[in-house]
């Protein structure tokens, strides 16, 4: 047996080692690192809220995208409900961001040039009330960065914009196997994503620089 000190004094400099390694490996996960000092919040619909949110994953300064429905008038909607097209939910995507990486109007702006803002009736091959187009705002200054992005998008495109601005309403999560469905069913999503004529579609409107793909 061991003496007690020397125990002791080994469990501490093992302790010791494992901290360190642990927190120089962390340093190198995005996951593991110190959050910022304030984070915030946007929801948009855009469609398939699987593409909207593989979409949103590729900005630096986004932290976190969850997919879900807003904007209806059931509470806890689910997919089945919401697609039916009674509910009045929306698609969304619930963008949480770090301001001091990457602004409101930054969000909206990289938003409007992955969608087609001049369909009324839904988004590429999905048609229907809920997936249509939206900007769900909180408060007057996102209101304002909306107005002015759709304005733009509008003039660049020389058409009328359909993307709402509504207000931001309650936010449900979808269900489980839709969260980060382009990575957890990659040909699947890829598939669809192709047939749909999403980034046809946005290439056509847009050109190559505001393909979503």
């Amino acid at each position: 047996m061991k003496h007690p000190a020397f125990v002791i004094g080994l469990t501490a400099g093992l302790l010791a080692t494992g901290l360190a390694f642990f927190s120089s490996a962390g340093a190198e996960d995005r996951h593991l690192q110190d959050p910022p000092a304030r984070v915030a919040t946007a929801v948009f619909a855009g469609g398939c809220f699987w593409c909207v949110e593989a979409d949103f994953d590729k900005v630096e300064g986004v932290i976190e995208t969850v997919s879900g429905y807003t904007g209806g008038t059931v509470e806890k909607p689910t997919y089945k409900q919401v697609t039916r097209g009674d509910t009045g939910h929306y698609e969304a995507v619930k963008v949480t961001y770090d301001p001091s990486k990457v602004t409101y109007d930054e969000l909206a702006s990289y938003f409007i040039r992955h969608i087609d803002p001049t369909d009324a009736k839904g988004q590429f091959c999905d048609k229907g009330s809920s997936y249509r187009s939206a900007i769900f705002v909180s408060g007057q200054g996102e209101r304002q960065s909306a107005e002015t992005t759709l304005t733009d998008a509008g003039q660049q495109l020389g058409k009328k914009v359909a993307t709402q601005i509504l207000p931001a309403a309650t936010f449900w999560p979808a269900e489980d196997y839709h969260q980060d469905y382009y990575i957890r069913s990659a040909v699947k999503y890829d598939f669809y994503r192709s047939a749909c004529g999403r980034d046809a579609r946005l290439e056509e409107l847009w050109g190559k620089a505001g393909k979503g793909a």
